[in-house]
C-alpha cells in the first residue's frame, strides 16, 4: 500500500546497489532506511490535511485512491472512476486528506470497528490484539498524488502526522492495523516499528484484487518512546519522534468539536445515495447481511430512502431497533457516601453512553449497586450532573452504570445523537442545549 515511502528509497540505491542492500542484515537495513526519512517541520502553507467531508472532497480522495490502486494492479478500473467500499459508508470511518492549493493530493482512510469490521479480518486474526486494552483502527486506502511521488515526504508525512495525532486526540485509538504488500512491509517495520501479526504472507487478498498482503500493527501508547530511541538524536528533517510528538503543524485541521465524541461522520443521506447508489453499485452489490447490518447502523427515517432494499427474509432482523451506543471519551468523577458517613470520588473516563446507562473505565473500585451522584464533562464547556450506580464491573477496571433521573444537558445531548447521524447533525440539535 504505502509505495510512496519506498520510491525514495529504491531512486537513492540503484538495482546494483540495493540487491547487495538486500543482503545486510534485518537491523542493518532498518537503520538505513531511516535515514532516508525527509519529514520538514515546516512544510509550505499551501498544504492543508483536513477530514474530507465535503462532496467534492471526498470524490476526490476515492478518484486519487482508484488511479493508485489501478497503477499497482490493486483493482479493476471502475466505470465511476472510483475506489469506493462499503466501509467508506460507515460512521466509524473518518477519511483524511491533504490538499495542496487546494487540490487534494493525499488521501488515507481510518477504519474504526463496527458490526462490519476491518478489511484485513477475513485474512488476519485479530483476536490476541481485541484482548489487549484500546480501540483497533485499520488504516487503509492510503494514496499520494503522482505528482508528489518524488518530493520524498512532502505530502506522505505531514499526512501520517496528521493521522498520529488524530487518532490520539480525536478517534480514541490505540493500534493501528494494516494490511499492506510484501514489498512494503519493511518500510513500515523500519520507519513507523509496525510488528507483524503473523509471519506468514497471504498470497490472495481479495480486498486488493488478489495481490498478496502481509499484516501489522503498531501500538500507539509505547510507539512515542520506540520513536525516541530512534530518531531523537537525528537532524530534524530526519527526527520522526519530534515531528509526530513535538512539533505543530499550523496545516493540520483538526475538527471543532463541542462535545468529547470520538467520531466525525460526515455522509449524509444525499452523500450516502450519491457515491454509493449513483456513481458505483456498493449498495446494490452487498449481501443481504450486509444490508440489513447498515440498516441498523443508519436507523433513522432520513436515510432509509437511500439504503438497499431489503429482502423479505431479512426484513424483519433489519428493522428491529438495536439498543444504540455511541463512543465517546468524557471525563468524570463519581461521588459516593461510604457507611460511615465519608464522601469518597473515584475518576472516571466515560467511554460509552446511550439512553439508558454508560460505561466508563474506573481508576480505583467503584462499589456495586451504590447510588451517587457523576459530574461528566461532556465538552469543554458542557457539565452534566447524574444520580447514577455502578451494576457491574466487566474487568479491567470497566465499569457499567445505570442512570438515576437525568438532567436536562444529559437528555438534550443524548436526543441529539439518537436523532443524527453526522456531527453537523449534533452540533445544530445541541446549539442551544443550555437553555431551560
Amino acid at each position: 500500500m504505502i509505495r510512496k515511502l519506498v520510491l525514495p528509497v529504491r531512486r537513492a540505491l540503484g538495482a546494483t546497489v540495493r540487491r547487495l542492500f538486500n543482503v545486510l542484515p534485518r537491523e542493518r537495513r532498518f537503520a538505513v532506511y531511516r535515514n532516508f526519512v525527509d519529514c520538514d517541520p515546516e512544510p509550505s502553507e499551501r498544504l492543508v490535511l483536513k477530514i474530507a467531508e465535503t462532496r467534492e472532497e471526498l470524490e476526490a480522495c476515492f478518484t486519487l485512491l482508484h488511479d493508485a490502486y489501478v497503477g499497482n494492479k490493486f483493482m479493476k478500473p471502475d466505470p465511476s472512476g472510483m475506489r469506493v467500499t462499503i466501509y467508506h459508508a460507515l460512521p466509524t470511518t473518518t477519511t483524511l486528506c491533504a490538499k495542496y492549493d487546494g487540490e487534494v493530493v493525499g488521501t488515507l482512510s481510518l477504519i474504526r470497528e463496527s458490526v462490519l469490521g476491518f478489511p484485513l479480518q477475513r485474512i488476519f486474526d485479530l483476536n490476541a490484539l481485541r484482548e489487549k486494552k484500546g480501540n483497533i483502527a485499520e488504516v487503509s486506502a492510503l494514496a499520494i498524488d503522482r505528482r508528489f511521488r518524488k518530493t520524498g515526504g512532502s505530502i506522505l508525512f505531514p499526512l501520517m502526522k496528521f493521522m498520529y495525532e488524530y487518532c490520539t486526540t480525536f478517534f480514541d485509538t490505540r493500534h493501528l492495523v494494516i494490511a499492506v504488500n510484501p514489498s512494503h512491509i519493511e518500510m513500515y517495520e523500519s520507519l513507523l516499528f509496525f510488528t507483524r501479526l503473523s509471519a506468514n504472507v497471504v498470497e490472495n487478498y481479495d480486498f486488493v484484487n488478489g495481490a498478496p498482503a502481509v499484516g501489522a500493527t503498531l501500538d500507539l501508547r509505547t510507539a512515542p518512546e520506540i520513536f525516541r530511541q530512534h530518531y531523537a538524536s537525528k537532524p530534524p528533517k530526519r527526527n520522526l519522534y519530534a515531528f509526530f510528538t513535538q512539533v505543530r503543524l499550523p496545516n493540520i485541521k483538526l475538527p471543532p468539536r463541542r462535545f468529547y465524541t470520538t467520531n466525525d461522520p460526515v455522509l449524509t443521506p444525499e452523500l450516502l445515495d450519491y457515491f454509493f447508489n449513483q456513481q458505483t453499485r456498493v449498495f446494490s452489490q452487498l449481501s443481504d447481511r450486509k444490508k440489513s447490518l447498515l440498516h441498523t447502523i443508519y436507523d433513522l427515517p432520513a436515510y432509509r430512502a437511500v439504503l438497499p432494499a431489503l429482502s423479505e427474509n431479512t426484513h424483519d432482523v433489519a428493522v428491529r431497533r438495536r439498543h444504540r451506543r455511541f463512543s465517546v471519551r468524557c471525563p468524570a468523577k463519581f461521588t459516593v457516601v461510604t457507611p460511615e458517613g465519608a464522601e469518597r470520588r473515584v475518576n472516571l473516563e466515560v467511554v460509552q453512553l446511550s439512553r439508558y446507562g454508560f460505561r466508563a473505565h474506573a481508576l480505583a473500585a467503584v462499589p456495586i449497586n451504590v447510588w451517587g451522584e457523576v459530574t461528566i464533562q461532556l465538552g469543554p464547556a458542557e457539565v452534566s450532573r447524574i444520580h447514577v450506580s455502578a451494576s457491574r464491573e466487566s474487568g479491567d477496571g470497566m465499569y457499567g452504570f445505570r442512570l438515576g433521573e437525568p438532567d436536562l444537558i444529559w437528555r438534550k445531548f443524548v436526543n441529539a445523537l439518537y436523532s443524527g447521524s453526522t456531527q453537523a447533525d449534533l452540533e445544530n440539535a445541541t446549539r442551544f442545549m443550555t437553555e431551560r
